[in-house]
């Protein structure tokens, strides 16, 4: 029996008496993908035959590529198997393949979760502002991402027809213009902030040293907590405080934090390291920006007493 007489009977054994895995995998083993695909999305199989049976050997074969291009064309809105796409990124998320997830996701078009990450790369493994600064494009291309999708769904407003995937829409993260915009000041801030302390800390030119709780440095894609590390970093990062200030102000005002926190815990860190004057200039810094009050400076002034007075050995770093 020669081969293709084998594989045509191999075929109608499989298709007759076979589980669809089974078949499927036949296919992918004999090179045969795009069979694979049409089988998988005519009988709707379940979302595991697709992962087991043609994303697991594509990946291992480095045929994504080539996997992505047979969907597009036989499912050019992907609709039908976009159920087998959000699978997929569930699958490589869970292992943590964060780099196969983005490439998924941008074929998906899926702007909202390529921003995620996106900022995700910008973040992970990091310990320094330093490294952050190293790692700005991810926030640039975080950013592209967002604005893409507020320019798509413009469009979608604006015009109905001659809408590339538009009915694919419903397996891609929806956000409101209004947080996708929170979310694009955020970036370009955080954008802002690495700039200066990354200049900070590749010049040695820090006021006060600002030790962080956790091992990566604070970011503004954290909790309240972390942005108000933040602000207190940038405040104390510069040669002086009036260097700081300024995006320590717009840290604070952009996330309606609660600014005497910020400055007093940055006084504390100025007389814990003995620089008074630095205080004085913190005071008038605070005092110059519009929004506090005497009392909010009286009681800056009472907290920076409070540590000086227990004295460099008693001195709680909490």
């Amino acid at each position: 029996m020669s081969g293709s007489s084998l594989y045509q009977e191999s075929l109608y054994y499989l298709s007759s008496y076979g589980t669809h895995l089974a078949l499927v995998s036949f296919l992918m083993r004999h090179d045969n993908m795009k069979d694979a695909l049409q089988h998988l999305l005519s009988k709707e199989c379940p979302e595991e035959v697709f992962l087991e049976g043609v994303l697991q050997p594509s990946l291992e074969r480095g045929r994504l590529g080539m996997l992505q291009g047979l969907l597009e064309t036989l499912d050019p809105g992907l609709e039908v198997c976009s159920r087998y796409l959000l699978s997929s990124c569930q699958l490589l998320q869970r292992r943590g393949h964060f780099h196969t997830l983005y490439q998924l996701q941008q074929f998906m078009m899926d702007h909202v979760r390529a921003a995620m990450t996106c900022i995700r790369f910008f973040t992970h493994g990091v310990v320094s502002y330093v490294q952050l600064g190293d790692q700005r494009r991810w926030l640039v291309r975080a950013k592209e991402h967002l604005r893409t999708y507020l320019q798509e769904q413009q469009g979608t407003r604006t015009n109905s027809t001659n809408r590339k995937r538009s009915s694919a829409n419903c397996f891609r993260k929806k956000m409101s213009s209004s947080d996708v915009s929170r979310h694009m000041n955020t970036i370009e801030l955080q954008l802002e902030v690495t700039r200066f302390l990354h200049h900070c800390e590749t010049s040695s030119s820090t006021l006060a040293l600002t030790p962080s709780v956790s091992s990566s440095p604070p970011t503004l894609f954290g909790p309240s907590a972390m942005k108000i590390d933040v602000a207190c970093k940038v405040m104390l990062g510069g040669k002086n405080i009036e260097e700081g200030f300024g995006i320590a102000y717009r840290v604070i005002q952009d996330f309606q934090l609660e600014a005497l926190t910020v400055y007093v815990r940055a006084g504390q860190r100025l007389v814990r390291q003995r620089q008074y004057r630095a205080v004085r200039q913190l005071l008038k810094c605070v005092g110059e920006s519009g929004t506090a009050t005497k009392n909010d400076c009286d009681v800056i002034v009472l907290s920076c007493v409070s540590i000086a007075d227990k004295g460099p050995t008693d001195v709680s770093y909490r």
